[in-house]
């Protein structure tokens, strides 16, 4: 079936993820005929950048019915701020549509609830696009996992690094509220968490954790001063902001270093045209309503036992990882962006270790894409189908999409009452009644 899809939330993501490639490299069996916005900035700076979708009608929130009935849509492609996906997906599968969104699914497990119960009503279904289980070391490590080298699984160790040009990005941006993201435990962590799920193909059970705001907000160490409502292109005090003389020029704002999540080079640049968006707010603002460090435990039903810290405020990025099992270890570490690393690094394999062998140091053959090559394959994916030829399931579905903020949401509320959660009893609806068996 060819996909007439409309676009909800034209945002930088969703131009490069989705309309780019939808344009350029799919256009054969995918057409764009809608886009959906309530900035009318958004919209035009989109039709310049794509000059074929001069014609294409553009629609506000409260015209998602009148724009399905209008294009004879048959998909709904979800991309904009995290709060207001919910409503998309869940209008998109009441008339029936397939949906594909932007992760997080949703910004709450209530909202989960909403979608599983939606999509069970639904001729459609929902896709999330987890890219980073299409990252080429992911999917070898899922393979060698499969394969039972380690055999059965009882541990695994997480550690996620962002540096502080990564980091800063979600406290300059609207991530800093949560109720716009959910936290960092929903908005970002939930791709850390859907890895493991996904690795262990087992159901989390209970979660243990503690956060807190250590390196942005008014009370971070290195604030130059009290004041409020800055912003970094005007701060009379960059010059003495640890933060903004590490990562640009005194002269003109410009950055010499690279990231997949930020298009913008200097903060001219940065995207301002854009109605009430500033992705230059400070990051030591008092209205700061989320976390920046988060140590986790979660509890497997299949007795896999996860080890999870994440930290937003560190002087270089990337992960490590080790799973241990009853007849081995698997371990790797990834520095990313090697421009923003301040030492040579080495080249990231994969080490495995058997109970009773020598180690194996295995090399990953990589492709070229945004995380880790994981964005082009994910685009296939989506839009040609899932390949035939893969012998593991890869694309995500609602339930994915669902355990993961669940996840993250036992995270903030572990961290916040200081008590262990369980995670199913976050997907029960209001009767009770839980959504994913």
């Amino acid at each position: 079936m060819n996909k007439r899809i409309v676009i909800c939330g034209v945002s930088n993501r969703s131009m490069g993820m989705f309309i780019e490639p939808c344009l350029n490299r799919f256009y054969k069996s995918n057409r764009i005929v809608g886009l959906l916005d309530k900035d009318v900035k958004r919209v035009a700076i989109c039709k310049e950048r794509f000059p074929s979708l001069n014609e294409l009608p553009a629609y506000q929130p409260d015209q998602f019915e009148q724009m399905i009935d209008e294009t004879n849509a048959n998909t709904v492609i979800v991309a904009g701020r995290d709060d207001t996906h919910v409503d998309y997906i869940v209008k998109g599968l009441k008339h029936g549509l397939n949906v594909i969104t932007e992760k997080p699914m949703v910004t709450t497990a209530a909202d989960a609830v909403k979608v599983m119960k939606a999509e069970k009503q639904s001729k459609g279904n929902v896709l999330v696009t987890f890219n980073y289980r299409y990252n080429a070391f992911h999917r070898k490590i899922k393979e060698l996992l499969l394969a039972g080298k380690v055999g059965r699984v009882t541990s695994v160790d997480l550690n996620w690094y962002i540096d502080t040009y990564h980091g800063a990005s979600y406290f300059k941006r609207w991530n800093r509220k949560r109720e716009y993201s959910g936290g960092l435990s929903i908005h970002k962590s939930t791709h850390h968490f859907d890895l493991v799920n996904w690795w262990l193909d087992q159901i989390p059970e209970q979660v243990f954790a503690y956060g807190a705001l250590n390196y942005y907000g008014e009370e971070g160490e290195h604030n130059p001063s009290n004041k409020t409502g800055r912003y970094c292109a005007t701060c009379d005090e960059r010059s003495s902001c640890p933060y903004y003389t590490r990562w640009f020029s005194r002269s003109n704002g410009t950055v010499s270093v690279k990231d997949d999540h930020l298009q913008a080079n200097s903060f001219e640049d940065a995207y301002f045209d854009y109605t009430d968006y500033r992705p230059d707010q400070c990051i030591f603002d008092n209205d700061i309503s989320i976390e920046d460090t988060y140590t986790a435990t979660v509890k497997y039903k299949g007795g896999a036992l996860l080890s999870y810290s994440i930290n937003f405020s560190l002087p270089y990025e990337g992960y490590r990882l080790a799973i241990n099992g009853t007849h081995g270890r698997i371990e790797t570490t990834e520095f990313h962006e090697p421009s923003r690393v301040p030492f040579p690094i080495p080249e990231q394999t994969i080490d495995y270790f058997p109970l009773f062998g020598g180690k194996e140091t295995i090399h990953v053959v990589q492709s070229e894409g945004g995380h880790g090559g994981g964005d082009p394959l994910i685009q296939e994916d989506l839009f040609l189908g899932e390949n035939p030829n893969r012998a593991y399931d890869i694309l995500a579905g609602a339930e994915a999409g669902a355990w993961s903020i669940a996840i993250g949401e036992a995270v903030w509320k572990s961290a916040k009452e200081n008590k262990p959660y369980c995670v199913a009893s976050l997907l029960q609806d209001e009767q009770g009644g839980q959504q994913i068996k």
